[in-house]
């Protein structure tokens, strides 16, 4: 019966021995350590103590002087202890994990045989302590590798009969090491090699000892996001890096992904799923994985998925939802990642037979990156249907927008307006949009009125100057202007707020309101400086030109424009009232007949002459459509007429600068070669430009360089003097920032009157107490 357990105790142990040395031999080959010190990153940086390796161990040869020397005696013997002994380490020729303490290092092997006649001295202490404890886990372990080390030694017959170690303080260190207590272990054997001259540990205590102290360093460098250290000391432990540490591979990998060696990490996780078995384990490989590595790894690990089983069940199965979740997200990330139809059709069952509103957004946000607005309107209504949410709302109305219904864009933002910056925007997106469109829409008061309370609040100037043109359409001239001047007070060198301002003044037949325009934009806007041959060429009946055109010379003002085609009059409607400003009287007008604005419908520029490119893009500017505008300028700047071209450039550089990219501005005047006025007009509308979006970035000296840089080309104006002004006084030059709120206010402008205020309220306090 004894004989029989050492046969089925042996058989075990040399599996294990087999599968523990394959484990390594995979893992070497993965990371580079055969046959060398270890190197994890193939750097040269990260490498392990130099030793000399013994010969290699003949597991075969191993295996077989096993089964020679138990064969013999175990032929009849009974079922006994060791049919136990294989319930508790799991299945049979698969030992149990050892848990809490590592695997035992073994040792080189001798480099020769021991002389003839005298048996190698095998330190059983490991051995006997293991037994005594009962514990066979270890006990099994610790005979595996003795069977490596010495072929010729035969396991006794019961091990768990082996008597109680006679060295007591190695009895008592054996003990330390099983309790995890190791600080205690090395002070042992410090203590003992002082008082006992001579006296050494174990080797096999001492390399079981560094293994589980470096393991405990590693987890605790892991835990404490000490990425370097913890490769450092995988590197010079390759022992921890098995199967049976699986938690160590975990943290190696993740330290490789942390450390910006991303394909090492994932190699880390491929050796898991090429040679660790067990399941759980390998299921979470890949959650561990789907938290660290992109989308492209993530299906290079999944193609080690093992095959299904008899039930037709994939061992990936339960995470296949989460992983399509996070590889659509991913796509929401990046408009240019494609990801497998397969995870997109799962999201879409999803969202259908669980109906959860965060599905649904998934797809809405993935498709609307994707530029396919339907499918994303489907998608954000399902969730906004299900939960009205102001993430569903959002990204229903940027859908609503895209597909030119920005009404109902309106109506579904306007709850959720305040709930953050980026909701904000998307409803003042929606706002605008809605007052561009061509017919104009029919709102109601109601709408107009909180539209308009909701500019003000946030003072949006493109709504502000939308709302001018919308009110002009609509005959009510009065209110127009104060819209215009409404948006020049809250953007001072807004260009086509003065243009809507002077056509509207010229309309209402007050000259000295439109002589004051030109000459606060005189050398800044040649639009508004030909507004006296605009008005002769219409009453000449030549076209005017729509709302928002760009400079045109006299000659060139029916190249540039489209009639405006007057609609039948229509039954009288009911006064539209709005808003503009809190302290701004409201003019309420009969609605009179709406005029159509040309180049309304969607055509390819590319596809147009030169010439009709270039009238398009004044058109598009005319209906505050710039970025269109760009594209239609570029290709008129094929054009063979030189003149053309310079008014092609001039026009995408005026576009860029309205959609407020003045560096894509400056690069397309360049495009063709300028006259001096128009250069030093580009130049100068650059430099303001540039100024007041650094001001608005809170970068007070780079404000004041561009403003310096546009004062030598052109004198200053009031409004620039005063961001000049708040410039000093938010760099606390306050002796600057005086002078100059002195000189603008001597101008009678009230900002600067404001401004000097404000510098003497920080200056002097005790004189406004």
């Amino acid at each position: 019966m004894k004989s029989s357990l050492v046969a089925v105790t042996a058989a075990v142990l040399v599996a294990t021995l087999i599968a523990g040395l394959k484990d390594r031999e995979a893992l070497q080959e993965r990371f580079g350590f055969a046959g060398k010190p270890p190197e994890l990153m193939m750097m040269g940086r990260i490498k392990g103590p130099d030793a000399a390796s013994g010969p290699p161990v003949d597991v075969q040869a191993v295996a077989e002087r096993i089964e020679a020397a138990t064969q013999g005696s175990s032929a009849d013997q009974g079922q006994g202890p060791a049919q136990t002994f294989l319930a508790q380490t799991g299945q049979a020729g698969q030992p149990a994990p050892v848990p809490a303490v590592p695997p035992a290092t073994a040792p080189a092997a001798p480099a020769g045989p021991p002389p003839a006649g005298e048996p190698p001295a095998i330190d059983e202490s490991a051995l006997r302590y293991f037994a005594s404890r009962g514990d066979t886990v270890r006990l099994q372990a610790e005979i595996s590798r003795l069977q490596a080390l010495y072929p010729n030694w035969v396991p006794p017959a019961d091990p768990l009969a082996i008597p109680q170690n006679g060295d007591r303080q190695l009895e008592n260190m054996w003990r330390l090491y099983s309790e995890g207590r190791y600080a205690e272990l090395r002070k042992a054997i410090a203590d003992r090699q002082t008082g006992e001259s001579g006296w050494q540990p174990p080797a096999d205590l001492l390399d079981r000892l560094d293994v589980a102290e470096s393991r405990i360093r590693l987890i605790n460098a892991s835990d404490l996001k000490q990425y370097a250290t913890v490769i450092d000391i995988a590197a010079a432990t390759p022992s921890l890096l098995t199967c049976a540490e699986v938690d160590v591979l975990w943290r190696v990998a993740e330290a490789f992904v942390e450390t910006n060696r991303q394909q090492r990490g994932q190699d880390a996780y491929t050796y898991i799923l090429k040679n660790c078995t067990e399941p759980a384990e390998r299921v979470a490989t890949i959650q561990k994985a789907a938290a660290l590595l992109p989308y492209g790894p993530m299906q290079a690990l999944l193609s080690l998925e093992r095959p299904a089983d008899a039930n037709g069940m994939r061992e990936f199965d339960s995470l296949r939802d989460d992983l399509a979740r996070r590889f659509v997200a991913d796509g929401n990330d990046d408009a240019q990642l494609e990801v497998a139809p397969d995870y997109v059709s799962r999201v879409e069952t999803l969202a259908e037979e669980k109906g959860q509103p965060s599905d649904a957004l998934l797809l809405g946000w993935y498709q609307l990156r994707r530029n396919n607005a339907a499918d994303a309107e489907k998608w954000f209504r399902i969730a906004h249907d299900r939960q009205d949410s102001a993430v569903a709302s959002q990204g229903l109305a940027l859908a609503l927008i895209a597909r030119k219904s920005p009404q109902e864009a309106e109506d579904v933002m306007y709850r959720w307006r305040n709930d953050s910056k980026d909701a904000t925007a998307t409803y003042l997106a929606a706002t605008a949009n809605l007052m561009a469109l061509q017919p104009p829409a029919d709102l109601g008061e109601d709408v107009l009125g909180r539209i308009a309370a909701t500019v003000i609040e946030q003072k949006y100037v493109p709504t502000a100057q939308q709302f001018g043109w919308y009110a002009r359409s609509l005959n009510q001239f009065q209110t127009a202007a104060r819209w215009f001047e409404t948006g020049l007070r809250w953007k001072p060198d807004d260009e086509p707020s003065a243009y809507g301002l002077a056509v509207t003044r010229q309309q209402l037949n007050d000259r000295a309101g439109v002589a004051e325009i030109q000459r606060l934009w005189a050398g800044r806007s040649a639009r508004i400086a030909a507004l006296s041959e605009t008005a002769a060429a219409a009453r000449a009946g030549a076209p005017l030109p729509a709302p928002g055109s760009a400079a045109a010379p006299s000659e060139e003002v029916q190249s540039r424009t489209q009639q405006l085609q007057p609609r039948p009059l229509a039954p009288p409607q009911p006064v539209v009232r709005a808003r503009p400003v809190e302290a701004m009287q409201t003019v309420a007008v009969g609605r009179g007949p709406r005029q159509f604005r040309g180049c309304t419908t969607t055509t390819d520029s590319a596809r147009l002459r030169p010439g009709e490119a270039l009238a398009r893009g004044w058109c598009l500017m005319d209906i505050n459509r710039p970025m269109e505008a760009v594209a239609a300028f570029e290709a008129a700047l094929a054009s063979p007429v030189r003149r053309e071209r310079e008014d092609a450039a001039y026009g995408q550089s005026l576009a860029y600068l309205r959609a407020g990219l003045s560096n894509s501005a400056a690069v397309a005047a360049t495009k063709a070669p300028q006259n001096r006025d128009r250069a030093s007009e580009l130049q100068v509308a650059i430099l303001a430009d540039r100024a007041l979006a650094a001001f608005e970035g809170r970068r007070y000296r780079e404000t004041l360089i561009y403003l310096d840089q546009r004062a030598q080309l052109q004198q200053e104006r009031v409004d620039l003097m005063v961001l000049r002004g708040y410039s000093y006084m938010n760099l606390k030059m306050y002796g600057d920032a005086t002078r100059v709120f002195e000189a603008a206010a001597a101008t009678g402008n009230r900002d600067a009157t404001r401004g000097l205020a404000d510098v003497r309220s920080i200056t002097h306090p005790e004189v406004n107490d």
